[in-house]
């Protein structure tokens, strides 16, 4: 359990962090709450980018205390294990960065646009694009972005399936490069149908937007954290805890 965290500075710089508690009721303390809005300001003013050096810095309101001995604090006063997990910040000369945190810090999303429009003038279109990010949840900006071991292993899984519906070599070969617009489509942010418009891509919806302006609008990065994605979620097993302990 525990929160997603997203902060801006002046929309030029942006950070989002991850911190775990063992519960949804802990998660749902506002003593935990601002702890973790406090971690997100620490990642904004940071310059560290590895874990252990973030850690080991001044804490953010009390110079006296690391990162690490007020996580101390906090488990000790709220009596539950917790955990900064991950955390991202990015900032580029020329970027606008929009935010946007989904089902009260479940997600927590970074979209930086590269843009000559003002950012209140964007403001509505990177909230739509991160949006997309939570809801469909891309691997990649785009085609480019895809690793060619990635492409590679998508197209001999593709072959292989082809193959198995009972089609030859060479059309299977063919059939492989129609489905592979579908891995794009799925997989690639700026390919992927617009959730708010099915008839758009995110592509095309930005393109529109941009033309609306009369300026720039380029989708350059995005982060996106949710919450205990990739982590196990230890399954409570009361009757053998009981048995335990009688034991």
């Amino acid at each position: 359990e525990g929160l997603c965290k997203v902060v801006l500075k002046d929309d030029r710089t942006a950070a989002v962090v991850e911190v775990n508690s063992e519960t949804d009721f802990v998660a749902k303390n506002e003593v935990f709450q601002s702890y973790v809005a406090r971690v997100a300001a620490q990642v904004l003013a940071s310059n560290n980018t590895t874990m252990e050096a973030f850690m080991a810095e001044p804490w953010i309101d009390d110079a006296s205390f690391t990162v690490e001995q007020e996580l101390s604090q906090m488990v000790a006063k709220i009596g539950e294990n917790l955990s900064i997990r991950r955390f991202a910040k990015v900032e580029e000369d020329g970027v606008v960065y929009v935010g946007y945190t989904h089902g009260g810090g479940r997600i927590g999303v970074i979209v930086g646009i590269k843009t000559d429009a003002a950012a209140d003038e964007i403001a509505a279109v990177g909230k739509d694009v991160a949006m997309q990010v939570a809801a469909a949840n891309p691997g990649y900006l785009n085609e480019t972005e895809v690793p060619a071991e990635v492409l590679e292993k998508e197209k001999e899984i593709l072959k292989v399936q082809a193959i198995n519906e009972g089609k030859p070599e060479a059309i299977a070969e063919k059939m492989v490069q129609g489905r592979i617009k579908k891995f794009y489509k799925e997989n690639c942010l700026m390919d992927q149908e617009f959730i708010k418009d099915g008839d758009q891509t995110i592509k095309s919806y930005t393109e529109a937007k941009a033309k609306e302006l009369g300026g720039k609008i380029e989708i350059l990065s995005f982060v996106r954290y949710e919450k205990g994605e990739g982590i196990e979620k230890k399954e409570e097993d009361f009757a053998a805890e009981v048995a335990a302990q009688l034991k």
